[in-house]
C-alpha cells in the first residue's frame, strides 16, 4: 500500500477544502469499499480525509413531507429506523438484501451511492480496464463476462452498478444533495450516476471537489405495494446477477401509478419509465408484467457469458410485479446454477 496522510474534518466546508486541494484526496467514512480498492493498490490516494464527524448522520423529515436520510447514516440505521420501515420499505428490504450485517453497520448512505464496480478485471491489475485506465481496453469484452451489464452498455465497458440500496432508491424517485467549492445543489437520482459511453471512468455525474451530504426521498405512497427481488449465487453477501425493485399503487386490481427499477444489469440503477408508463392504467395482471418486462429488455444485449441476464432479467421482473401486487414482498431469491 502507498503512503498517504490522514486528516479529519469536522465541517463540510472544511471537507470540501481538503477535496479540491488535489485530485489524489479522498473522503472516508465507512471504508468498506475505499480501503478494498488502496489494498490492491487501484485507488491510490495522496491524502485520507476522515468525515466521520461531519453532522451528516441523521435520519428526519423534509419541510415537504419526505424523508432526508443523512449521507453519513449507516446503511444498518437507514434500513432499521422506523419511518423508513414503515414509509419506504422497498428501500428496507432492498439494503438489508446488500451485504452482511457487519459491514452494513460500517457503511454509510453516502458511501454505498459512490461504491465502484465488482467487475472483475477492474480489480486484476494485470488486464485492460478502461475504468481503471482509460484507453486501455475492456478485457471483460470477450472476456468471462457472466457479472457484467446487458443494457446501457458502450464498447469501453460493461460493467455493472453493486449497489442494492441505489436499486430502491431509483425506483423511489430520490433525489441527492451535494455540496462543493460552488455551493449546494440537489442532483435527481437519475441523473446521479452515468452510463459508460465512451468515458467509464466516471461512475457519477459529482464535480470532483463535491461532497454527498444527505439523499431525499420524496412525499409517496408505495409502502403497501411492493417487492424488492435479488437473484444471485449464493444467499450470503453475494452481489446481484440481477434485482428488481418494483412497487404499485393500485385502485382495485387497477395500476394506478408504478415504479420498476433493475440492479446488475447496467453501469447505473436502470429504471425505464417507459415500461412503467406501460403498466399505469392497466389491470395487475401477469399479462400486463410480460408485457412491461419485455420493454425493458428489448434493448438489451448479451456478452456471451451474460446473455442469460436478458431472460433472467424479463422472469424477475414479472414476478417482482407479481409479488408487488399479491403484497407478498420479498427481499431475496437463489440463482443457484453458476453455468447457466
Amino acid at each position: 500500500m502507498n503512503s498517504f496522510t490522514y486528516t479529519r474534518a469536522t465541517a463540510v466546508d472544511a471537507a470540501v477544502r481538503e477535496k479540491s486541494a488535489a485530485s489524489s484526496v479522498r473522503f472516508v467514512a465507512g471504508g468498506t469499499n475505499l480501503l478494498d480498492l488502496m489494498k490492491e493498490n487501484i485507488e491510490r490516494p495522496t491524502r485520507l480525509v476522515d468525515i466521520n464527524h461531519l453532522p451528516l448522520k441523521t435520519i428526519d423529515g423534509t419541510p415537504d413531507g419526505g424523508l432526508r436520510l443523512g449521507a453519513l447514516a449507516t446503511n444498518a440505521d437507514t434500513a432499521w429506523h422506523a419511518e423508513v420501515q414503515r414509509r419506504y420499505p422497498l428501500l428496507s428490504q432492498a439494503i438489508l438484501a446488500g451485504a452482511s450485517p457487519q459491514l452494513r453497520n460500517m457503511a454509510t448512505n453516502g458511501g454505498n451511492l459512490l461504491q465502484r464496480t465488482r467487475c472483475y478485471y477492474f480489480y486484476d491489475l494485470t488486464t485492460p480496464c478502461n475504468k481503471r485506465e482509460p484507453g486501455s481496453g475492456c478485457s471483460a469484452i470477450g472476456g468471462y463476462n457472466r457479472v457484467c451489464g446487458v443494457l446501457g452498455t458502450s464498447e469501453s465497458c460493461i460493467a455493472t452498478h453493486p449497489s442494492d440500496m441505489c436499486v430502491a432508491l431509483a425506483a423511489l424517485d430520490a433525489t441527492v444533495q451535494v455540496t462543493g467549492k460552488n455551493g449546494e445543489r440537489t442532483v435527481r437520482f437519475a441523473d446521479f450516476h452515468r452510463l459508460p459511453e465512451d468515458q467509464p471512468q466516471f461512475d457519477n455525474t459529482l464535480a470532483p471537489d463535491e461532497i454527498v451530504t444527505a439523499i431525499d426521498l420524496p412525499n409517496e405512497d408505495f409502502s403497501q405495494h411492493f417487492s424488492y427481488l435479488k437473484l444471485r449465487d449464493r444467499t450470503s453477501y453475494a452481489f446481484a446477477l440481477v434485482s428488481v425493485a418494483a412497487a404499485l399503487q393500485l385502485d382495485g386490481t387497477t395500476i394506478r401509478d408504478a415504479r420498476l427499477a433493475l440492479g446488475g444489469v447496467a453501469h447505473k440503477p436502470w429504471r425505464d419509465a417507459a415500461a412503467e408508463d406501460l403498466l399505469k392504467g392497466q389491470p395487475a395482471t401477469e399479462e400486463t408484467f410480460r408485457k412491461a418486462a419485455t420493454a425493458v429488455v428489448q434493448q438489451a444485449k448479451g456478452y456471451g457469458h451474460n446473455t442469460f441476464k436478458i431472460e433472467l432479467a424479463k422472469r424477475a421482473i414479472v414476478r417482482a410485479l407479481k409479488q408487488a401486487a399479491e403484497g407478498t414482498q420479498t427481499a431475496t431469491d437463489v440463482f443457484l446454477n453458476s453455468n447457466p
